[in-house]
């Protein structure tokens, strides 16, 4: 009943109550009750993903919740009249609550775990030290708890095995930290070992480019874990950079050059461009500005943005694998049994098959490949798999040697050939070449980066720490991401460093949260980079193989870009048509410009799967600047960038509340002055932040 009914209402009767004159509007209906209307799938979605609250935070049954699609925050009863008989006295207990209707929504907070489901809060508070939320919606949804308790945090992450600060011993530390990097080997070695060939490299300088690799990755991940954002985040050459890095690759300029000269010459001109890209990214960050760009990021424009970047190798992923499909096949089916179908299986409390389904599918297969090579099954008489094709004068021989080239496992030398010990070095392929065209596309790439990694950061925060990171330390981890993928330039990596999507994933999965685990799995790596042994033996794995595995990890990369939408309302019509423009004119509005001027009988010179990448030559940009050409016809075939434009454009223009959109929530600084907990999971190691305490925009 209204506060401005001039008479006393009855005595609470059966839901609903009958209206005493006209039919009351369904809205301010729906605003007394609580009503939340489920049609067209509009408010079935979760909660955007904020974190849980304790008892005295959440809800009371007296509290409505809001109207999603009007935009209206939730409202508090209005103060009942001095008039009204029902008016709760102080000396007379509240009355039972009421029966509610079919179809209205409890008025129970809720909370996700760590897989995206949902598990129910209690629906009362405490009588003491209630915390009062505020009229405006994010306050309402995303308002963090007034004190966090070492009991309150316990409780908080009983899904994980280690907390972000926790220590194990050290058993436990070298287990757990070889689990986490094995589970993520295909983010960190897959990458050059495109590349690198694509660049007309030969197997040493395969081997020697995944060495530095795992080199840089290891001292990045170091630099972050201390510097950065301080989660438990692995550094490495993230997917994001592999659309720009083979575009720059395929350049018109380079196709002239052939063998070492073009691997190294190509390698200076992706330095460079790293190197420009990187250092915009670091000012980025430690100007302040990601702090305002944070405002314009949000799950509905990381989803489709992130997922775009895996959609757009398809062109590379199974043309490859059908090279040898008996081989290629069996890994992807070996992956995908591990993955999806034996992944509940637990020997010794741990899920080996989900956890290490990359490495023990690719073991079974390169062996299973292994006893085929030896069996004879791909040798041909008067044919040597080590001639290169263009020598090959026997028609019978010339038939079988692609089958001989992507089949065999013994075509590569590169493990007997690699030195036991080798100290990657900076400027190890020469003085890098700066280009203001390639450094444009680099510096547009860095802020994609910049956007899956605020992604990577926000998820992985609700599994391992207290509370979300301030904006300020958001921008000093884009910061950092800037810095170390200026070291990945200088070393040579053909790539930025950026925190890998797949993070979240394994850290939810293996329930191992504590940043020493992943700090001294760094340092196994960069011990592991000075093998160059190691270098040579992954830099010997089958092309076919990478192929198969790249298509579990681009498809791996999509899913975890659209899992961010679990954090917006996901069943609501704007978010869907948001999402569904941007993903298909990421598709779409490439596929324009890398088909443009391209005739169906035209005869290349890449191979098929590399055609997308030669745009710059034949887009429809065709002014008389040809380093505009470039720029515009590069960066728009491009799918990740089309779909960033389409949904930071929609999702900040187009109407909707805070909670539909799902926008991220940030400790503020406030919550850092009361919080323990939160200045101890993100504050710089050493006592360093009291040295920069002014500088606000890049710390707590």
């Amino acid at each position: 009943m209204s506060s401005s009914d001039p008479k006393p209402g009855p005595k609470p009767g059966p839901w609903p109550p009958a209206p005493e004159s006209s039919p009351m509007p369904p809205s301010t209906w729906a605003k007394r009750t609580g009503f939340r209307p489920k049609f067209s799938g509009e408010t079935t979605a979760s909660h955007s993903g904020q974190l849980s609250l304790p008892a005295s935070a959440r809800a009371t049954p007296s509290e409505t919740l809001p109207d999603l699609e009007a935009g209206q925050p939730p409202l508090r009863p209005p103060p009942v009249s001095a008039g009204e008989p029902d008016k709760a006295k102080n000396d007379k207990p509240p009355p039972p609550p009421q029966p509610q209707p079919p179809g209205a929504a409890a008025p129970v907070k809720r909370r996700r775990d760590s897989d995206g489901g949902r598990s129910n809060g209690p629906d009362g508070e405490g009588a003491n030290g209630s915390v009062r939320r505020q009229n405006r919606i994010e306050e309402t949804v995303e308002v963090l708890p007034q004190s966090m308790a070492d009991d309150d945090l316990a409780a908080r992450n009983l899904h994980m095995k280690y907390g972000l600060r926790d220590t194990p011993g050290l058993v436990p530390i070298g287990f757990y930290g070889l689990q986490h990097y094995l589970s993520m080997l295909g983010s960190l070695i897959l990458v050059p070992l495109v590349i690198v060939p694509a660049m007309g490299g030969s197997h040493e300088d395969i081997e020697n480019v995944v060495s530095t690799v795992l080199f840089v990755c290891g001292i990045t991940t170091l630099l972050h874990t201390s510097f950065g954002s301080r989660l438990p985040l692995i550094q490495g050459p993230s997917f994001v950079f592999l659309a720009p890095a083979l575009a720059i690759i395929n350049s018109p300029e380079f196709q002239g050059l052939s063998g070492n000269n073009n691997f190294k010459h190509i390698m200076r001109e992706l330095q460079g461009a790293i190197i420009i890209g990187s250092a915009f990214q670091a000012v980025l960050g430690y100007s302040g500005l990601m702090s305002l760009i944070l405002r314009l990021i949000n799950p509905v424009v990381v989803a489709p943005t992130i997922a775009a970047v895996g959609l757009s190798f398809y062109s590379y992923g199974f043309p490859l694998v059908g090279k040898c499909i008996e081989i290629g096949v069996v890994q992807i089916l070996l992956v995908v049994i591990f993955a999806l179908y034996l992944r509940k299986i637990s020997i010794l409390s741990h899920r080996i098959f989900l956890i290490y389904a990359v490495p023990l599918s690719l073991a079974i297969t390169w062996a299973a490949a292994f006893l085929l090579t030896e069996a004879g099954a791909y040798t041909y008489k008067g044919c040597d798999p080590n001639v290169p094709v263009s020598n090959v004068v026997s028609n019978h021989c010339r038939k079988y040697m692609t089958r001989m080239k992507y089949c065999r496992v013994d075509t590569s030398h590169a493990l007997r050939s690699a030195p036991w010990f080798r100290f990657p070095y900076p400027l190890q392929w020469g003085v890098p070449i700066f280009t203001w065209k390639t450094s444009l596309v680099m510096c547009v790439v860095s802020i994609i980066a910049s956007v899956d990694s605020v992604g990577s950061y926000h998820a992985s925060s609700l599994l391992v720490a207290s509370m979300p990171p301030t904006p300020g330390v958001v921008s000093r981890a884009i910061g950092l991401e800037g810095v170390t993928s200026l070291l990945a330039g200088l070393w040579g990596t053909g790539t930025g460093s950026t925190t890998l999507t797949e993070n979240v994933h394994t850290i939810a999965v293996t329930k191992m949260g504590s940043r020493r685990v992943v700090e001294l799995g760094a340092c196994v790596l960069v011990i592991l980079s000075l093998v160059g042994k190691v270098g040579g033996f992954i830099a010997s794995i089958p092309q076919v193989m990478v192929a198969s595995l790249l298509c579990f990890m681009w498809a791996m990369f999509t899913a975890l870009g659209l899992s961010n939408l679990r954090y917006s309302e996901a069943g609501s019509s704007r978010n869907i048509i948001i999402v569904g423009l941007s993903l298909f004119f990421s598709l779409s509005v490439p596929a324009y410009f890398q088909q443009y001027g391209v005739s169906p009988n035209s005869n290349l010179s890449v191979p098929s799967y590399y055609q997308p990448y030669i745009v710059a030559s034949h887009g429809p940009f065709n002014s008389q600047y040809k380093g505009v050409n470039y720029v515009m016809n590069t960066l728009l075939s491009m799918n990740m960038v089309i779909a960033f434009i389409m949904a930071v454009v929609l999702d900040n223009t187009v109407p909707g509340s805070r909670q539909e959109r799902g926008v991220y929530v940030w400790s503020d600084s406030e919550t850092v002055t009361r919080e323990p907990a939160l200045a101890k999971d993100y504050e710089l190691p050493f006592r360093v932040g009291r040295f920069f305490r002014w500088v606000k925009w890049v710390g707590i």
